[in-house]
């Protein structure tokens, strides 16, 4: 009998134990973790991808993004993304939140596609990577040290202009300006200035772009196959330029301050370990992609924007004359020509504004957090998106009007306006961009008046916006 009396108090132990677990552990977890963004993550594996890169490929990227802020959530709502768990995050104060907490609460992700496609970045985390790279690259991203390559950049683009655009009447600006962009950025960041030696690995280089962000699908004929392929052969070619380099260096040939190659050839860790070749290789490949594509798109749907807006271009090439009118035949555009391009830069962020090159960004949460009320998991990956603000009424009103008064005096409200991204991981290129697009305003405008050869193109988005069929142009040389 006490065994059976034994059995039952035990057995009103336990029930007690787990009733008391379920009513105070479960309600104070609840409560402590929260509940997830609102949303649904779609198919196994695929999630949502292929409705979030669709939406681009039909010219609306921002639709992804709004019907879902309607439907669940203005601020963040959950989804999956290439493979991952995701929350969307939507607004200036999200843009703030994730900009302000980097190396806090999140830190920088890549996908998939962009760890294969570099694969020497999987040695380190890509937050490893992303401080090591930040780290080595030179202050040649600032102002001050921007000012030396102005007169470079003028010479590149002059010549751009001479071989490709002048004694032509009709040309296909999008891969021009491709072509003017990279070429700058061999010039300056591994002084490669041989247009044929440019071109070589120029045509590999749009095929990468366009499968870095992408499904990672490794089969034949997919982008991202045809991305790794192509970062494959860019690659052999600038372990040729790195090896040549040393050379180079050793014998006294090469400057050890001329570019950005240099110096990482040079520079050491701070255990005075040197990047193997392979490493800077994929650094390079890096910041070729960086420092020329989201810039050819901006060019491109400059041109785009000024064909369209008569009175828009007007006030561009006043103020470019102006400018030209100043200078002595021959001479060269300085650091202060480029500050007084004001009005241009106007028009060249309500660019950005309405086609931004960078549509957005992912982060990784790397402890758990609560935003606004919703749980965010630790491992989650976290989309910015630019267009959440950029054509959001309430930020901008009337967002699909070309206005370039939005950025005079202090211009949008903060954290609305992110074509460059923010926080500590705001583009390092950002004036660099600024200059290579202002000096393409300038000579543009003071050659040619043009008119779009087709009137209502279609602009796709794979991952940046495109003219589909390139933006043909008819140019009008101006008389002289």
């Amino acid at each position: 009998m006490e065994v059976f009396y034994l059995y039952l108090f035990c057995l009103f132990t336990l029930f007690m134990s787990l009733a008391l677990y379920f009513i105070f552990y479960k309600r104070n977890s609840s409560s402590l973790i929260g509940t997830l963004p609102p949303g649904k993550t779609g198919w196994p594996f695929i999630g949502e991808s292929f409705e979030f890169l669709s939406t681009g490929w039909k010219g609306h990227p921002e639709k992804f993004i709004f019907d879902r802020m309607s439907k669940y959530s203005s601020s963040v709502f959950k989804t999956h993304l290439l493979g991952e768990k995701a929350a969307v995050f939507c607004g200036p104060t999200c843009n703030k939140f994730l900009f302000s907490n980097e190396n806090k609460l999140v830190q920088a992700w890549w996908p998939d596609s962009v760890n294969k496609v570099f694969p020497s970045s999987t040695q380190t985390s890509s937050k490893e990577e992303a401080i090591k790279m930040r780290k080595m690259l030179p202050n040649f991203f600032k102002p001050e040290a921007l000012q030396r390559y102005v007169g470079i950049m003028d010479h590149i683009t002059q010549r751009h202009f001479a071989s490709s655009w002048e004694n032509k009447s009709q040309i296909e600006v999008f891969p021009l300006a491709k072509r003017y962009t990279f070429w700058l950025a061999c010039r300056l960041f591994v002084s490669v200035e041989n247009p044929n030696h440019v071109a070589k690995f120029a045509d590999p280089f749009n095929v990468l772009a366009s499968g870095l962000i992408s499904i990672p699908i490794d089969l034949p004929g997919t982008p991202f196959n045809r991305a790794i392929k192509a970062s494959n052969l860019i690659r052999k070619e600038l372990l040729l330029i790195i090896k040549q380099r040393k050379v180079d260096l050793a014998l006294g040939k090469a400057s050890p301050t001329q570019d950005i190659l240099s110096h990482m050839l040079l520079t050491s860790d701070e255990n005075g370990k040197f990047m193997n070749e392979l490493d800077i290789a994929d650094k390079i490949l890096g910041l070729l992609i960086g420092g020329h594509d989201t810039a050819s798109s901006a060019c491109t749907f400059i041109v785009k924007y000024l064909a369209e807006l008569p009175e828009i271009y007007e006030g561009v090439y006043k103020e470019q004359m102006e400018i030209a009118k100043s200078k002595a035949a021959g001479e060269l555009l300085r650091w202060d020509d480029i500050q007084k391009m004001k009005y241009s830069w106007n028009v060249a962020c309500e660019v950005l504004r309405l086609a931004s090159p960078l549509q957005g960004a992912f982060r990784e949460a790397i402890n758990d957090f609560m935003f606004n009320g919703f749980y965010i998991p630790k491992g989650w990956k976290l989309y910015w998106s630019a267009n959440s603000t950029h054509k959001n009424p309430e930020y901008f009103p009337e967002p699909q009007k070309f206005d370039p008064s939005r950025f005079e005096g202090s211009g949008p409200s903060p954290y609305t306006f992110v074509p460059f991204g923010g926080g500590p991981r705001m583009c390092p290129g950002k004036e660099y961009a600024r200059l290579e697009i202002l000096v393409f305003m300038h000579h543009l405008v003071k050659r040619f008046k043009w008119e779009k050869v087709i009137p209502n193109e279609k602009i796709v988005v794979d991952p940046m916006p495109i003219p589909a069929k390139g933006l043909p142009v008819r140019l009008y040389p101006h008389q002289v």
